[in-house]
């Protein structure tokens, strides 16, 4: 026992689902994983790889101490239903890179501690959809990537010439992006890519080269996303950036959009997209809704409005024309606020509602800050504090922590009710949702 005990303790199981394979052999809460196919489970991937049989022998550690053997026939993809107190089953890998762009960085003091760590994982790339570098891994670590088949890997690119995404990253080991991608890419790992672009670093010519580079890498380089750089008026100490205004996201939009033609004859795809938050930058109206093209990159924010008003469209053609509310008052971001006025207008010109939008400007973060997802409670009690209107809100639940009700600076949805008095919706950017929650369904 004690040989495999050290793996074990960090594999202790905290659910076993109802009626699952986990269940029904005896495994319970708290016990411990310890091997598949006498292969110990280091983390996740190695759990999700061994598993992804017809048989296996599971060995596992009960709180008694007793080693069970567990015989199981399953069909290839079957998952034991069991999950473990820590999703990785690892301690997460730690980013050692020093991004310009770094978003933790231009964090505030005292903010909760989860906050500041800056993680780089691969196995949170292909688990959660995180981007990485791949500036910590070395040949062994790709060559599990590929022996695990971890794809899609989503990673951030940046600049594909060495010495702009070494200035960039602060990290020699940046340099070797292309030849990594190469070989993941050969050994048919698919990627996908997103360029975070900061102007006088990665933009203009340096983009251009970047983008001819990375089109070879087609068609297992899915698609690359570029958004633009956020920057806090926490920036002391670090070195100076410049943001998108107007009349540069107007350039860049023009530059990409022709891009996007001559890729859609050559490659079959525009391949490069753009954050909608350019657009809402520029004054620009969005790509029609097939020029995203299945909207791949959406957890990116490309596309995520076309879709969003594509699915409201809908929702709202297949309701009766009589329907009423009570009035409603949407909160967004700076960035969204003209959009959501847009959307609103469309539900108002079907049913018999009023409702309102109302902007959060980020004073918390800096007004250079502006989508809903960075708004912080202490901004949303201080600006709907002279709001006149009564009725409830609607908030899109971008502007919570993952599947709980708090914002950014720990300001609960309890808090901000209890302070102006006001019941709160949360909404999922879905159209049907968005229009259930204004219908109070």
């Amino acid at each position: 026992m004690e040989k495999n005990y050290d793996v074990a303790v960090k594999n202790k199981i905290s659910l076993v689902e109802p009626e699952s394979i986990g269940e029904e052999l005896g495994i319970e809460v708290g016990d411990l994983l310890v091997s598949i196919n006498d292969r110990k489970v280091l983390d996740i991937i190695d759990y999700i790889y061994l598993l992804a049989d017809e048989y296996v022998e599971v060995e596992i550690i009960k709180a008694s101490g007793e080693h069970w053997i567990l015989e199981i026939d399953k069909d290839y993809h079957e998952d034991l239903g069991i999950e473990f107190e820590n999703p990785i089953m690892d301690k997460a890998k730690h980013c050692s890179n020093k991004c310009v762009f770094c978003f933790v960085d231009q964090l505030p003091p005292n903010m909760r501690q989860t906050l500041y760590f800056k993680d780089d994982d691969s196995r949170l790339s292909f688990l959660q959809g995180n981007f990485v570098t791949l500036t910590n891994l070395d040949q062994s670590d790709l060559d599990r990537i590929v022996e695990y088949k971890i794809s899609p890997l989503n990673v951030s690119i940046h600049a594909t010439d060495p010495e702009v995404r070494k200035r960039m990253l602060k990290n020699p080991k940046s340099a070797n992006l292309l030849k990594d991608l190469k070989y993941l890419i050969e050994s048919g790992i698919e990627v996908n890519g997103q360029i975070v672009l900061c102007p006088g670093y990665n933009d203009k010519e340096i983009l251009d080269q970047t983008i001819e580079d990375l089109k070879s890498l087609s068609p297992l380089l899915n698609s690359v996303a570029i958004v633009p750089v956020g920057v806090t008026k926490y920036r002391d100490g670090l070195e100076p950036l410049e943001v998108f205004n107007e009349d540069s996201a107007k350039a860049l939009i023009e530059s990409i959009e022709k891009k996007q033609e001559d890729l859609l004859k050559t490659l079959g795809s525009r391949f490069v997209f753009l954050s909608d938050e350019f657009y809402m930058i520029a004054n620009l109206p969005l790509p029609s809704y097939e020029a995203y093209e299945g909207f791949i990159q959406i957890e990116n924010g490309v596309g995520l409005m076309k879709l969003f008003e594509y699915e409201l469209t809908q929702a709202i053609k297949k309701e009766k024309t009589n329907k009423s509310a009570l009035p409603i008052t949407i909160v967004t971001g700076a960035s969204a606020y003209d959009f959501m006025k847009a959307m609103a207008d469309k539900v108002m010109e079907k049913f018999d509602v009023v409702i309102k939008v109302k902007k959060i400007v980020n004073d918390f973060f800096g007004h250079t800050i502006t989508v809903a997802g960075l708004v912080t409670g202490g901004d949303f009690i201080n600006q709907m504090q002279g709001d006149s209107d009564t009725g409830d809100l609607l908030i899109p639940d971008v502007m919570l922590r993952s599947g709980e009700s708090v914002f950014l600076d720990d300001v609960t949805l309890e808090d901000i009710e209890t302070a102006l008095n006001r019941k709160i919706y949360v909404t999922k950017v879905e159209g049907q949702d968005f229009l259930d929650k204004i219908l109070r369904r």
